[in-house]
């Protein structure tokens, strides 16, 4: 999937993600996981148009959203709503970096988003 300006949901999605953190207590586990599994793939595919690459660690974002969306059952509400406001985070940041034009030189920084 590439994501583009033109036909982008992607600040739809950040402001969903948001609006579900504020509201953890009225969601289900499985809308949960599906909104983290969603922000995974955002995420993968946002910094494969920035040129970001991931570093498959425990510390890479990808990896800790796959654990979160696996595990949510067991996290308090305020975790689940924590992890859903990093989602968003990550997923804002990398839309303007791509949406700028923007293009890593290839540092390190890929394990924050």
């Amino acid at each position: 999937m590439t994501i583009t300006a033109e036909t982008s949901s992607v600040p739809g999605f950040v402001a969903e993600l948001v609006r579900a953190a504020n509201e953890v207590d009225r969601l289900t586990a499985g809308e949960i996981e599906s909104l983290l599994l969603r922000a995974m793939t955002t995420v993968r595919d946002l910094r494969e148009q920035a040129g970001i690459p991931g570093s498959g660690t425990e510390r890479d974002a990808i990896v800790r959203l796959d654990a979160a969306a696996k595990g949510v059952v067991r996290f308090s509400h305020a975790n689940v709503s924590g992890i859903l406001r990093e989602a968003a985070d990550m997923v804002r940041t990398l839309w303007i970096v791509v949406d700028s034009g923007m293009k890593s030189s290839g540092s390190s920084s890929s394990d924050r988003s």
